[in-house]
């Protein structure tokens, strides 16, 4: 591809960011058209592949902003296209303009006055003036989807847009579950209005396997949902780029099918070349197989074509962070902060390394109590991370304060679907309050004990349930749920949750007294990339109470000692 080998700070000749474009109306309903004619536009640009396209999340950041050459440093392209749209009486009025970043030279510019109804032929025609005027190299198929209206209806468009913008911030927004479920209800509106829209149906492939890959829905009726969004995919374009991501998706947030997954995301890339998702899921696929370098060069290949995308960045710091590799990680997220310093989660991650690495809460405690002192509507985003260094600190009337800002399905282990009243028992229990702690465990056994009988291979939950049964002195129960998830999910099968499984059977031992097991057990999760275990996490997490004076567990903990 043509940017593997550009520079940082030498521009790609062919790099191009599409900038949304402004609303000359202060009409909300205004705004957003014009962010779908800029959305279509970006989108048609994006199929050839003699360009470098930057993506969505990058290019968002930089609404109404004027210093092109700053933007073209940022984002390291030789151009950007702005616009301006005003939409008035059924008319449709569009200013466009190319400027050459390193020369801040307007390149081309046009104005248009259109029928509404063809604003479709409009993000085509502006999308061929520009592959005219750098020159690049358009293919009969490139033409061909540049030519191509996602839709003909104009309220069936602005809902996929909304359902879009809904699908884009999920990595931001404290309200995933919800913002998911009410983009399934736009895009099923968009696709009764137009049972042909094919981009609509790929949008909701996706959102349907990741309510049932987050654990909002893990039922098979999810999936058979997902699924059926894939088959009208499939019907209308097989052969597209964008059939082949949605199916890539779904092998890999519905199946855990890794090797399938890997092969539709190569053929996606033959059509999708500035797709910043291809090489960031590649990057996920690879992590999840223990190819933990290969997803590190995947994922920041997905940075070239998306720059200024947190999420991004945040994974790229994820993974070094389960490679234990720390300095990477608070390099990453430094990155990020010089960015957007006022970026909430980013904060209390760069606090948390601390803590992981050196067993240090005092950064953790501060950046909380800053955040919350500046803003404390932010609670809900720093919760988990507040109530773990509550419990770490032995700080009951913190955990309290920590579990009131708690949402609904706020006590997730990453994926593993701890219900709240796990929580609520574990500050219980800190406090003091056995009969009030037994009674929050019990509904959250009977809250695992439902969601098991339905699925009875949900490996995650039945690591939750086996957690909550040895709490309550399940013994048996707890060891056989335990087992049987590490059964279900190996390492060898999932390199991400499988450490996971097995850091936790070590404290399902540790709490029915199996200390030999526990300690075998921890000691392996230390030696594999992915489990959370950290020398922090064993120096202060009370999940580990149960082994403390055994010296084969200081010695596990001495070893992940910061060397």
């Amino acid at each position: 591809m043509i940017w593997n080998g550009e520079m940082a700070g030498a521009p790609a000749a062919s790099g191009i960011a599409v900038l949304p474009f402004e609303s000359l109306s202060s009409d909300k309903e205004n705004a957003f058209f014009a962010g779908g004619v800029y959305d279509g536009v970006s989108t048609k640009l994006a199929k050839v592949a003699n360009l470098k396209v930057i993506s969505h999340n990058s290019v968002a950041k930089y609404r109404g902003a004027r210093n092109t050459q700053e933007i073209g440093r940022a984002l390291n392209v030789a151009y950007v296209l702005e616009g301006s749209v005003r939409r008035e009486a059924g008319r449709i009025h569009l200013n466009a303009q190319l400027i050459d970043t390193r020369t801040d030279a307007h390149v081309w510019a046009q104005e248009y006055d259109r029928d509404l109804n063809d604003v479709f032929t409009l993000q085509s025609e502006i999308a061929q003036k520009i592959t005219d005027q750098l020159g690049a190299e358009v293919s009969s198929t490139e033409k061909a989807a540049i030519q191509e209206p996602p839709t003909t209806d104009l309220v069936a468009y602005d809902s996929y847009l909304r359902a879009k913008d809904l699908i884009n911030g999920i990595s931001f927004s404290t309200r995933a579950k919800e913002d998911l479920m009410q983009a399934v209800q736009l895009l099923d509106h968009a696709i009764a209005r137009d049972p042909l829209f094919f981009l609509a149906y790929g949008e909701l492939a996706g959102a349907h396997d990741r309510i049932y890959f987050l654990g909002f829905d893990h039922n098979e009726a999810r999936i058979k949902l997902a699924e059926t969004a894939v088959q009208s995919m499939r019907r209308l374009r097989p052969e597209s780029g964008e059939t082949h991501l949605a199916l890539a998706q779904h092998f890999y947030w519905a199946y855990a099918d890794y090797a399938r997954a890997t092969l539709e995301l190569a053929a996606a890339q033959r059509t999708l070349p500035n797709e910043s998702r291809i090489p960031l899921m590649a990057g996920f696929n690879y992590r999840r197989q223990g190819n933990w370098d290969k997803s590190i060069e995947e994922m920041n290949r997905a940075l070239e074509l998306d720059p200024r995308d947190f999420s991004i960045l945040q994974q790229i710091s994820l993974t070094y962070q389960l490679m234990r590799r720390y300095k990477e990680t608070a390099e990453t997220l430094d990155r990020v902060l010089a960015m957007a310093p006022n970026d909430v989660p980013t904060r209390v991650r760069r606090a948390w390394v601390d803590l992981q690495w050196r067993a240090d809460p005092k950064p953790l405690h501060t950046t909380i109590e800053t955040i919350l002192a500046q803003d404390p509507n932010a609670a809900p985003v720093l919760v988990n991370q507040w109530l773990d260094l509550a419990l770490f600190e032995r700080d009951p009337a913190a955990a309290e304060r920590a579990l009131a800002a708690m949402p609904t399905d706020g006590c997730y282990d990453e994926n593993i679907p701890f219900p709240n009243t796990w929580c609520e028992g574990l500050v219980a229990r800190f406090r003091g309050d056995e009969k009030a702690a037994h009674a929050a465990f019990t509904t959250a056994h009977k809250e695992l004990e439902q969601t098991v009988r339905a699925q009875p291979n949900y490996a995650l939950a039945l690591c939750a349930l086996g957690v909550v049964d040895a709490v309550l002195g399940n013994k048996q129960d707890a060891i056989r749920e335990g087992e049987r998830a590490v059964e279900l999910l190996p390492v060898s099968k999932n390199s991400l949750e499988g450490p996971m499984l097995i850091q936790y059977l070590a404290v399902i031992y540790a709490w029915t007294g199996e200390k030999d097991r526990a300690i075998e057990r921890l000691s392996e999760a230390t030696r594999l990339p992915g489990s959370h275990v950290t020398y922090g996490n064993l120096h202060l997490s009370p999940l580990w109470d149960p082994l403390r004076g055994d010296p084969r567990f200081e010695a596990i903990f001495v070893s992940l000692a910061p060397k």
